[in-house]
């Protein structure tokens, strides 16, 4: 199961008035969705919430969902935060069940920056997808994906197909969309067709 634990109450009172009164009693208002069941209105205690919020392991992972001694997996699909404050704000949980298959977006992240030559030789790494929606079990939700840049030069393209997906992960997307490109800028440029004409 799931490594974070939300304690949550059933909230009476829904709607703006509702969310405000759990605000006023110190909880984030927060609604579950999802299954064969009815959305309901839920709050978690916002020390609570902020601390398993900054783990950075709330937000599209499987935690586990506890009311009382029941317990069931979901996952934290969105968090709003307070425009002024930064404090959350309202959350949205949807119910899964451990193995289901589910679609869900993952970031995507760079490694080895220093080992490609068209960065080295002032190029710019222009990311179009900072994540990507992937099909996979909801127990194996991947952190993050990450690109290793070693050996990419200006004018190459990272596509979905270049990406190491986890074991079991899939594309979401029909097609093979751009992630990244390695562009020149025009110094970049006229040292590389230099170079190139002295070869």
């Amino acid at each position: 199961m799931a490594d974070i634990i939300l304690n949550v109450e059933v909230r009476e009172r829904t709607g703006t008035g509702g969310a405000r009164a759990t605000r006023r009693e110190g909880k984030v208002p927060g609604v579950l969705y999802g299954g064969a069941k009815d959305p309901v209105a839920i709050a978690v205690k916002s020390n609570e919430f902020r601390k398993a919020l900054f783990t950075g392991k709330l937000l599209g992972h499987l935690v586990t969902l506890k009311y009382g001694e029941e317990t069931q997996p979901v996952i934290a699909k969105v968090v709003d935060m307070h425009p002024v404050t930064d404090e959350p704000w309202h959350f949205d949980l949807y119910r899964v069940d451990e193995h289901q298959q589910i679609r869900i977006a993952v970031p995507v992240h760079f490694r080895n920056q220093e080992a490609s030559p068209g960065l080295k030789r002032g190029g710019t790494l222009n990311v179009v997808l900072h994540e990507i929606e992937l099909n996979c079990s909801a127990d194996h939700i991947p952190e993050e994906i990450v690109h290793d840049l070693t050996g990419l030069d200006i004018g190459e393209t990272i596509r979905i197909s270049s990406l190491k997906l986890p074991t079991g992960a899939t594309p979401a997307a029909a097609g093979d969309a751009v992630v990244a490109t390695v562009a020149g800028s025009a110094a970049a440029t006229s040292a590389a067709n230099a170079e190139g004409a002295e070869a």
